[in-house]
Parts: C-alpha cells; structure tokens; sequence
C-alpha cells in the first residue's frame, strides 16, 4: 500500500480543542510532535523534515493537495536534516517554504487523525488512510464519512490552493 489517501479542512482554534479533547478520550493518542518541514523548488513535491524522533526526505507525486497521490519515503536521524539540507541546496534546489507546526496524531476507526497547528498557517483536521491504487476510490469514501460523522466540512481544494498560495509568498514574514 503506497497510496496516501487523506482529507483536510481548516478548523477554527476552538474546533481544533474540541477535536483534541474528542480525540484523547475516543482514539488511541499516537503523540505530539514538534515538525520543521522545508519544500523544495522542484519539479514535484520534494521535501525534507526534522520532527521530534527523526528526520525523512520525501517526494510525493501528484499535484499538491489531491485526495490521493503515491508516495515514496525514507528516514534518516534527526542530526541528518542538515546534511539532507546541504545535499538539495548543492543540487542547485532552493527551499521554496518552510513549515513550522504542532501535530497530534491519533488512530481512530482505522484512519490516521492528525489535528495540525501550524505557525501562520492555521489549524487543520486531516484524515488519512494508506490504499492501494485499486481500493483508493472505497479507501476516499470512508475518509469522507468520517469527516461527515465528524460534522466538519470539507474545506474545497480551491481554499487549500488559494491559502497555500499565499502562505508561499509570504511565509517569511508570517513565521518570526
């Protein structure tokens, strides 16, 4: 299964403590985790990660945002971000955004449960369940119940884009 199938919305702060506390007593809590995540200016979604227990370099296919795209990972020490850091920059890619956020992760029903704060950013809910090619259809379905048990809307691609897109132009002086 290498087919990362997740949902995201924006929540206010208030929706995203109401999750967290929904979460901690009806799922499994996996952790928090402090993330630094830099997207490099490439061709496709390159990236590079310094997390609380590690650190990962990951390219994931696709166009940004899609509901499900293939996904290919690996994980290195956490004292290895800079040389990963130093490999793409001597490559001649530059960091295009770098990311700065709080995530609670749980297991709940199956799915993957990430309740994200990120620096300038915002709060987010997003689920996320690995497929395989043949099953991400069913794999979207579920994701999309459980958003609706959840009573949080969908927030549309268009508004991830738009925000996005904002953020990636001015995420030097959102973040301090």
């Amino acid at each position: 299964m290498n087919i990362e199938v997740e949902l995201r919305s924006f929540i206010s702060e208030e929706k995203y403590e109401e999750l967290l506390n929904f979460f901690r007593t009806e799922a499994t809590f996996l952790g928090e985790d402090y993330q630094e995540t830099f997207y490099f200016d490439s061709d496709q979604d390159l990236r590079i990660q310094r997390n609380n227990n590690g650190a990962k370099v990951w390219l994931k296919k696709g166009n940004l945002h899609d509901d499900h795209r293939e996904e290919i990972e690996m994980n290195v020490s956490k004292e290895d971000f800079e040389t990963l850091e130093n490999l793409f920059r001597a490559l001649k890619y530059g960091v295009d955004i770098k990311w700065y956020r709080k995530r609670n992760t749980f297991h709940w029903q199956g799915i993957s449960i990430m309740l994200d704060n990120t620096l300038g950013y915002g709060h987010i809910l997003e689920l996320e369940k690995m497929s395989t090619a043949e099953e991400k259809d069913d794999t979207l379905a579920l994701l999309r119940q459980k958003l609706s048990e959840l009573e949080i809307p969908l927030t549309p691609k268009e508004i991830f884009n738009e925000r996005f897109e904002y953020y990636k132009e001015n995420w030097r002086e959102l973040v301090p």
